[in-house]
């Protein structure tokens, strides 16, 4: 099924991230606490991972990045994207064609602003990491941008892994080309 199906969506979005949870859910235990978020975090990434902001297009660390890897939440570490499904779209944010795995992230429908959107959080802390778009015409598998904001990601290269391309050489993920780390 479509992550736009309805019978994904029971929450719409809130201020609070908390509020949003469902009750099993490991985060909303409080697991840690705003002052502890706010001590972990800079300024700019508590903005977005804790109160659903968004960087400025062409601005964050890793839009045009092509270095293969895989990209974790920076607020707990959680594995949720790879280099193989990132893609240029053009767009000013790293844009992915799918998550690592299903289960790695959750969706909520966001109405703000006006909008009708679906957000992109955190399956694990339930940080904000942006959103995800379908049917915009890129030739993707999915036919899916998930449209992540830099500061919600944190790189680990394939090489600081312990396995994978030794060589250099990476894949320029979903479009077929290759390329050299930037």
């Amino acid at each position: 099924m479509s992550i736009f199906g309805n019978k994904i969506f029971g929450n719409k979005a809130t201020d609070s991230i908390r509020e949003t949870l469902p009750a099993d859910h490991p985060a909303g235990a409080g697991v840690k606490s705003d002052a502890q978020w706010r001590q972990e975090l800079t300024p700019e990434e508590y903005h977005v991972l804790r109160e659903a902001g968004t960087e400025r297009p062409y601005t964050g660390e890793y839009w045009d990045t092509h270095t293969s890897g895989v990209y974790q939440c920076r607020a707990c570490g959680t594995e949720l994207f790879t280099s193989n499904e990132k893609f240029d779209s053009h767009c000013g944010w790293p844009s992915f064609w799918a998550p690592l795995a299903e289960g790695t992230v959750r969706y909520i429908h966001d109405r703000t602003l006006g909008m009708e959107r679906i957000e992109v959080r955190c399956a694990t802390c339930d940080s904000h990491l942006g959103h995800v778009f379908e049917g915009e015409g890129y030739g993707t598998p999915t036919d899916q941008r998930f449209c992540i904001n830099s500061v919600s990601l944190k790189l680990v290269p394939r090489d600081e892994q312990g396995g994978g391309d030794q060589d250099g050489a990476e894949q320029h993920g979903g479009d077929g080309q290759s390329g050299t780390a930037s």
